[in-house]
C-alpha cells in the first residue's frame, strides 16, 4: 500500500504542473484507488495532522506561557492547555476527569485559558478565578464553577462569595481592559488553530476538539513517552 500512496501523491504533484505521468501508469493508480479508496483517506488525515502541528507551533508560546493563564503543576515536562468556558455542558462533563489526570500526573502542566463563549455569566466567573490568590483557591473555585448546572449570575456569586472573593471586585476585573484584551486574545488564538467551540485540549502537536477523555489520556502518555 505504501508504495502506492507514494504513487499517489506523484500523480497529485503531476496534476499541479510538473511534468506528466505515463497514461498507463496514471490508470493503474486510478485503478487501485477506485479498489482502496481508504488511501485518500489517509492522505487526507496525514495532511490535516501536519496542517495543525504548524497552526500550534505558530502560536505555541502564547498556548502554553502567556502569564495570565492559570495553571496548574507549573513544573510539569510537557504541557496540556484547554480552551474551556464555564457555562460549557461538554467542559463541566469532562472537568472531573480533566482535574483528577492533573492530580494524579504532577509531571503534567494543566493550562486553562477561558474560551468566553456563553455570555457574560462565563465572564463574570472567568475573572473570578483571574483574582485567586494560590493554586489551591483555583482549583477550588474552578471545581465549584465547573459543578454548577446551570451556572447562572446569582449561583456564580454565591460560589464566588464561599471562596473568598468579593464580588464587587470580581465585576470590576471582568469590566477592565486588560480582562477583555485577554478573552479577545484567546479567541485569536483558537480562531488561528481552527476552534470553534469547548473544549479544546491541546498536548504538543495534538489538537483534541471536544471531550474525549480517552484521546486526553492516550496524547499524554505519547507525550511523556516522548521525554523517556
Amino acid at each position: 500500500m505504501r508504495p502506492m500512496l507514494i504513487a499517489t501523491l506523484a500523480v497529485f504533484v503531476a496534476a499541479c504542473g510538473q511534468p506528466k505521468v505515463d497514461p498507463e501508469f496514471g490508470r493503474k493508480v486510478r485503478a487501485y484507488l477506485l479498489e482502496n479508496p481508504e488511501i485518500l483517506i489517509e492522505v487526507s488525515d496525514a495532511l490535516k495532522v501536519k496542517q495543525s502541528s504548524k497552526s500550534i507551533d505558530s502560536v505555541r508560546k502564547e498556548l502554553e506561557r502567556d502569564p495570565r493563564d492559570k495553571v496548574i503543576n507549573p513544573d510539569g515536562v510537557i504541557t496540556v492547555v484547554e480552551l474551556f468556558d464555564y457555562n460549557c455542558g461538554y467542559c463541566k462533563l469532562i472537568a472531573p476527569q480533566v482535574m483528577e489526570l492533573a492530580r494524579t500526573h504532577p509531571q503534567v502542566r494543566f493550562v486553562f485559558k477561558d474560551m468566553v463563549i456563553f455570555g457574560e455569566t462565563s465572564e463574570y466567573a472567568a475573572a473570578a478565578t483571574a483574582l485567586t490568590k494560590t493554586p489551591e483557591q483555583y482549583t477550588a473555585l474552578h471545581k465549584a464553577l465547573m459543578a454548577a448546572k446551570p451556572l447562572n449570575d446569582a449561583v456564580a456569586t454565591r460560589i464566588i462569595t464561599a471562596h473568598g472573593l468579593d464580588p464587587a471586585a470580581v465585576r470590576r476585573e471582568q469590566a477592565s481592559t486588560a480582562r477583555k484584551r485577554y478573552f479577545g486574545d484567546v479567541h485569536v488564538i483558537a480562531q488561528k488553530l481552527g476552534v470553534e467551540g469547548t473544549p479544546a485540549f491541546i498536548i504538543g502537536d495534538t489538537l483534541i476538539p471536544g471531550a474525549d477523555p480517552d484521546a486526553l489520556k492516550a496524547a499524554i502518555a505519547a507525550e511523556l513517552r516522548k521525554k523517556g
